[in-house]
């Protein structure tokens, strides 16, 4: 019995991590002439964005018979890397934050250089992410300003909550050098704040979130810090891609909060590029509308989501396939049409 149990378990363990992305076909050296071959770029295997890509990929692949699309999911460093990847055509579609997608088709941030990104184009945006304050009880902070003199984790090099951390301490006018940054990956924070090496940590995300729950579960306390003010006002007038935003206490009940938690925070939004094919937009444009109820049931942060509001937070012209099937919806009535081609 025991040897057929050590022959048993691996097999049950592969079939669990394969699971979740069962239906996503791998990528294949040479394409058929009769199918078309996409790839959507994500975010670390611990946060939403794979799993959201993993659910449309399942999605567009079981209307294969119909579309001849095949859709692969890939995990990657995030906003920062889909948006340019899809621009440089190695992905077809990625998932990337509202204010990511407004600064590279406005040429700002990281494509200042570069200019603006005119080819990028909106989908549809997704879940909510909140700019999520983590803060230890020994710290003392209660409040944002009270970062100063802290060790605070703001988020890797190149990721979308790097950014929307700088706006947050820079709109409260605290500057990284009054307090000790440090730059690691979001994964990485709710370990140091468990091992003392943090005194605070930033993560944009939506909610639930695992890695939050981690750092609200261990041996070392810790609140969610409200960000709120006549100075996040001031922000979200300047930036309209940001919009305030709750933390549902009654998600992370191990955490010292006992009422929800005011922030603010952006849009995960579904983007690609000018040069893919109108059709294959309008495929899986089409299919996540029309298997709407069953989409929202596959991640809890999707449970606040409507058809209406996954129209919001684009700030990148909608790709014309996507106009096609809005209009057939009628829902293009809801669409900023500063957005429509």
């Amino acid at each position: 019995m025991k040897g057929i149990l050590n022959w048993i378990s691996p097999v049950v363990l592969l079939v669990l991590l394969f699971a979740f992305s069962a239906g996503c076909e791998k990528k294949q050296t040479s394409d058929p002439s009769d199918r078309t071959f996409i790839s959507i770029g994500t975010g670390s295997v611990s946060g939403v964005y794979y799993p959201t890509g993993g659910a449309i990929c399942r999605i567009i692949n079981k209307k294969f018979k119909t579309y001849q699309i095949k859709a692969t999911v890939e995990s990657t460093s995030g906003s920062v890397y889909n948006i340019n990847a899809v621009l440089n055509g190695d992905l077809q579609f990625g998932i990337a934050q509202s204010d990511r997608q407004y600064q590279a088709f406005q040429g700002e941030k990281e494509w200042m250089e570069k200019g603006p990104q005119k080819d990028l184009r909106s989908v549809f945006s997704i879940h909510p992410e909140s700019i999520t304050l983590i803060a230890t009880e020994g710290s003392g902070i209660k409040t944002i300003q009270d970062l100063k003199g802290k060790r605070v984790n703001l988020g890797n090099p190149g990721s979308g909550q790097l950014g929307n951390s700088q706006d947050a301490i820079s709109a409260f006018n605290i500057s990284e050098k009054d307090f000790k940054a440090e730059y690691v990956k979001a994964v990485e924070a709710p370990g140091l704040i468990q091992d003392e090496r943090l005194d605070a940590f930033f993560y944009t995300v939506g909610h639930p979130n695992g890695n939050i729950k981690e750092a609200t579960s261990g041996r070392i306390k810790v609140r969610i810090i409200p960000i709120e003010g006549p100075e996040l006002d001031a922000l979200l007038k300047k930036s309209p891609y940001y919009a305030k935003s709750i933390v549902p206490a009654r998600l992370y009940p191990n955490a010292l909060n006992t009422v929800d938690v005011p922030t603010f925070g952006v849009k995960a939004t579904f983007i690609t590029s000018s040069r893919v094919s109108d059709d294959v937009v309008y495929a899986i444009t089409r299919e996540i509308f029309e298997n709407f109820e069953g989409f929202k049931k596959l991640h809890p942060a999707y449970q606040v989501l409507t058809k209406q509001n996954m129209l919001d937070g684009l700030s990148a012209p909608l790709h014309p396939g996507a106009v096609r099937y809005y209009k057939e919806a009628g829902l293009i009535q809801r669409i900023d049409p500063s957005l429509l081609p």
